[in-house]
């Protein structure tokens, strides 16, 4: 059973991905020399580096996927991307980036997830310091923004995460008749889609009097840990759970091995659209999960970063929509999965690396 084998083979994988990580990396830093905002000529030859949690997990395999793409087009092999590996450590992901700013003497395009919100900023300003140039992806801080920064923090995509995470916990009260318990496994408590996700949740829950939320507890978007979480809800909860809002795929995989564990089937929702996730909504044994197009985020992230680099264009001169932005979401139900497995999955599109915001969605809103 593949969730079992993908428990099993994520603790094994964790160990050896580490290899990948920037260990060794050193050299004098050229910190500082621009002062932050200041451009710095052209980089004809950037280095070009991913910064993200892991690659066992479905939904960042995918995202590091795009960004091998995007250096194949650009004629090189997908192994002169860099990968920054930090294993869910916002402390190491600063750290594997400032030792690669000081050995790359800042000719850097990075593309990265900072892994929380807050540690966005010291990573951003770490960049420009060094007259690098950074994309970022999902985590950042609301007041923290490209346009502060010149032309070196060129973009930062995210996803509008509480319209459709409310969508998929209305598909989910509606499966249980409006009534009964729910809970909700979350990923890191100060991630950005976390909170939004969670948010979601509890939006619909407003129009169902009679669904109580029984519990909401971080799983870290981690398998093992959302097992844990789900076995101790049905411990304390028991049949008093009647459906599961799930903040991701991979917790979603965990949440379903408890339930079997237990000979329990109620309904699940998800999100991230990974490819097994798909396979278990066409199945029925996830309600729904969203598609979030990661490989396209991933790519696009990373030409963003290389395409200012390199002097292609000039962040400083497009407009607001064009450095915050919204990515695309697609809502994937037991009726279209196998349609949307077909045209996304089985054979993943061709994309227009240098279309920088083509899918995208909008310019990002704050509350």
């Amino acid at each position: 059973m593949f969730i079992k084998k993908y428990i099993e083979q994520e603790t094994i994988n964790r160990r050896d991905l580490l290899l990948a990580s920037a260990c060794g990396l050193g050299g004098v830093a050229a910190a500082g020399l621009l002062g932050p905002g200041m451009a710095r000529a052209a980089i004809q030859d950037p280095t070009i580096a991913w910064s993200y949690r892991n690659r066992t997990n479905p939904y960042w395999n995918e995202i590091v996927s795009g960004g091998e793409a995007f250096v194949e087009s650009l004629g090189m092999s997908k192994d002169a991307l860099v990968h920054l590996i930090n294993e869910g450590s916002s402390e190491k992901s600063l750290a594997d980036v400032k030792a690669l700013l000081a050995k790359t003497n800042g000719d850097l395009a990075l593309a990265i997830d900072t892994n929380d919100a807050p540690n966005a900023r010291p990573v951003v300003e770490a960049c420009v310091d060094a007259g690098a140039y950074v994309s970022t992806l999902w985590n950042k801080t609301d007041d923290l923004h490209p346009w502060d920064f010149g032309d070196n923090y060129v973009s930062h995509m995210s996803w509008s995460d509480e319209g459709p995470a409310e969508q998929t916990a209305r598909i989910l009260l509606e499966a249980i008749g409006g009534k009964g318990g729910v809970v909700h496994l979350g990923g890191i408590a100060s991630n950005n889609p976390a909170i939004e996700r969670l948010n979601g949740l509890k939006n619909a829950l407003k129009d169902y009097p009679d669904v109580e939320l029984l519990d909401a507890q971080p799983a870290d978007w981690d398998t093992q840990k959302a097992n844990q979480v789900m076995s101790s809800f049905l411990t304390r909860y028991g049949d008093e759970i009647t459906g599961v809002h799930c903040a991701n795929d991979t917790i979603g995989y965990g949440v379903l091995e408890a339930l079997r564990a237990e000979g329990i089937s109620i309904p699940i929702v998800a999100y991230d659209g990974n490819p097994q996730a798909v396979e278990l909504v066409a199945k029925g044994e996830f309600l729904v999960t969203v598609f979030t197009n990661p490989h396209w985020g991933g790519g696009i992230t990373a030409s963003l970063a290389y395409h200012a680099a390199t002097g292609a264009f000039r962040p400083s001169e497009e407009p607001h929509e064009h450095r915050e932005f919204y990515g695309p979401t697609i809502m994937i139900t037991p009726e279209d999965a196998l349609e949307f497995k077909a045209n996304y999955l089985d054979s993943v599109p061709t994309y227009d690396w240098t279309d920088f915001w083509g899918p995208s969605n909008g310019q990002i809103k704050y509350k």
